[in-house]
């Protein structure tokens, strides 16, 4: 399965990109990586004959690999062009979601992600963390301790 992964991605990866590396993974299946435009592609063995699952993701700064954002089985029978074009989505997809927000002339947003609200500092505590109620169960538990002891021991004619 491992040759037949490999071959295929060696095909995808010169359809896909000029520049690019094609390495193994620890479970088995092959990467391609594409540094030039910070985006990968793993074709991982399923267990069913002629299938694959595909997955793509981006590089992060470093070149470590982020865990994958879009992931599809495909069938290997496939021609090259059919995967090319299921990788291409799927790389749409990755580069969609990593875009950034950023401000049009209008005042708009652009489509993508939208920063996050800054979460409003919480006010220090001010008040006793031992309220009144505390202090009546308190209370309440010495009570009934007090009389389970003085049933046990209050009635031995010393």
């Amino acid at each position: 399965m491992y040759a037949q992964l490999r071959e295929t991605a060696d095909e995808l990866a010169g359809v896909l990109w000029r520049e690019h590396t094609v390495y193994r993974e620890r479970g088995g299946g092959v990467v391609i990586r594409g540094d030039h435009v910070r985006r990968w592609i793993s074709l991982a063995p399923t267990g069913g004959k002629d299938r694959a699952l595909l997955r793509a993701g981006r590089l992060l700064d470093g070149g470590t690999t982020a865990p994958a954002r879009t992931e599809v089985v495909v069938d290997l029978t496939a021609g090259t062009t059919e995967l090319a074009a299921v990788c291409r989505r799927l790389l749409a997809e990755v580069a969609a979601a990593a875009e950034p927000v950023r401000e049009t002339g209008t005042g708009g947003k652009r489509a993508g992600r939208t920063a996050r609200a800054a979460r409003p500092a919480r006010p220090p505590r001010r008040e006793r963390h031992t309220g009144p109620g505390s202090w009546f169960v308190l209370l309440c538990v010495a009570g009934v301790l007090g009389v389970w002891l003085y049933g046990l021991f209050g009635s031995y004619p010393y």
